[in-house]
């Protein structure tokens, strides 16, 4: 049975960048109050019209495709991890795929929120080893700003734009690719974090206009306990299936949401610090595209070989930790 390896890996972000100053005349805040609390300096967003997460997901496949040399009709298979797709139906990938020109290819969506890269590579993994499919690419594209109130200072600052693709082909290498993955779901998390309206249960009309409901619900306090336990629970169950520990593992890449959550997670998992990539402070939580957004910012450092945990949690809720041996 083949592995599913890495073999590129690409990101795009837009150019408007809203800093804390920025933001702290739109709403009550402050810079030290957002950066003691969840470590953000700045954020991306795509102020475009009539530009949706599709767009940022182009540009990142586009880039993809010319850094690995891979022609747009070679790709069998795209998926798009959203929670903020385009529209309703069709589905973000089959906008992706159009406009990057992927004639051979299926494409749909997965929605696990900030979960969503490692529960996508999961599902390409399970492609790859059946033989189904032999060129992947993953895609996590989250326009974060379409859904954030910009009058609720406890989540206005958490959020940017982002997308970031990865290609998932087989090797014969056992030592190499995606070795072990553990992925959970509770929806007894609902309540906790989820947009209230704009769905099946609760369609959009003037009531739900007025009332804000189709934005961003958290309650901080219950998201951040269960974050920090979920990914912890499946950062070690990984690392103890793989005999892994702190000594032989090379990075610990978490879901950028909230630095606190970050470090409770490492300093728990005894991660030293040097060893976690981290770049919140840059970009804000771009749900889905914040882990391989952060693998790509830190490509140089990794070299094949290296040992990656991710472990990501999101609305649902939904969580999990991925093993991972680079390839490139």
């Amino acid at each position: 049975m083949k592995n599913a390896i890495i073999t590129g890996i690409a990101s795009y972000v837009p150019d408007d960048i809203l800093d804390n100053e920025m933001l702290s005349k739109m709403v009550d805040t402050t810079d030290e109050w957002i950066t003691t609390r969840v470590g953000i300096k700045e954020r991306r967003i795509l102020h475009e019209e009539g530009k949706g997460s599709s767009y940022l997901g182009i540009k990142a496949v586009e880039r993809l495709l010319e850094s690995t040399g891979i022609k747009p009709e070679e790709v069998d298979l795209l998926i798009c991890a959203t929670s903020n797709p385009d529209y309703r139906f069709p589905s973000t990938a089959s906008v992706i795929a159009h406009e990057t020109h992927l004639s051979n290819a299926y494409a749909y969506d997965i929605q696990a929120a900030c979960a969503g890269f490692i529960v996508t590579l999961q599902a390409a993994r399970a492609y790859i080893t059946s033989g189904l499919y032999k060129k992947i690419i993953v895609v996590c594209a989250e326009k974060m700003s379409s859904m954030t109130d910009y009058e609720d200072r406890a989540t206005c600052p958490l959020f940017g734009d982002a997308a970031a693709a990865v290609m998932v082909e087989p090797t014969d290498d056992p030592a190499l690719g995606i070795i072990d993955a553990d992925i959970h779901v509770d929806g007894s998390g609902l309540q906790n974090l989820l947009m209230k309206a704009g769905g099946s249960v609760k369609p959009a009309s003037h009531e739900t206009v007025d009332a804000r409901e189709h934005y961003i619900y958290q309650e901080g306090r219950a998201v951040y306990k269960n974050a920090v336990s979920d990914m912890l629970s499946s950062t070690l169950t990984v690392m103890e299936r793989n005999n892994l520990s702190v000594n032989n593992v090379d990075w610990l890449v978490p879901h950028q949401a909230n630095l606190r959550i970050i470090e409770a997670v490492a300093g728990r998992v005894k991660i030293p610090e040097e060893k976690v990539l981290v770049n919140i402070q840059h970009y804000g939580n771009t749900s889905a595209a914040s882990i391989p957004l952060c693998l790509d910012e830190y490509k140089g450092k990794l070299k094949k070989g290296d040992r990656i945990v991710m472990t990501a949690f999101g609305a649902g809720f939904t969580w999990g930790a991925l093993y991972l041996v680079w390839a490139i």
